[in-house]
């Protein structure tokens, strides 16, 4: 069976900005019809000028067949955001200088938990939570 997994991220009013520095660290250009908005969506009439500019969808391929995507939450709607460290994407590069590259882009402005640095159990890894609250785990094996 071949699957397929992209990471969904949910963000309180600040996904655009999330995307656009995302797009800085990976390259690239948005999928689809780009960033959509809460206020492009049916049934949104009532929703406040500033949720109508929450974004709805947002995907940036990131390579390999994959994809980060994301969306605003809208309280109005009943959602809520609870962040925390009960998720964390684990991006697998295959050259230790992209690691370094990853670590060093998207923990700008961060909190870094472990450096990059070679670990017991002979990979290259680091983690850290970025400027948005997004756990990340950058892990380089070169057997890989």
């Amino acid at each position: 069976m071949a699957l397929k997994l992209n990471p969904y991220l949910n963000f309180d009013g600040n996904t655009e900005e999330a995307f656009n520095f995302y797009k800085t660290v990976f390259g690239g250009e948005f999928a689809g019809e780009g960033i959509m908005k809460m206020g492009g969506a049916p049934g949104t009439e009532n929703l406040s000028e500033e949720e109508k500019n929450r974004v709805m969808h947002v995907s940036l391929p990131i390579g390999n067949g994959q994809t980060l995507m994301a969306s605003d939450i809208v309280l109005s709607m009943g959602h809520k955001l609870n962040t925390g460290n009960n998720v964390y994407l684990s991006l697998h590069p295959d050259s230790k200088e992209e690691a370094d590259r990853l670590f060093n882009a998207l923990s700008e402005g961060g909190k870094v938990e472990m450096p990059m640095e070679d670990q017991f159990w002979g990979d290259y890894f680091g983690s850290f939570v970025d400027k948005f609250g997004i756990g990340w785990m950058i892990n380089y094996n070169p057997n890989f």
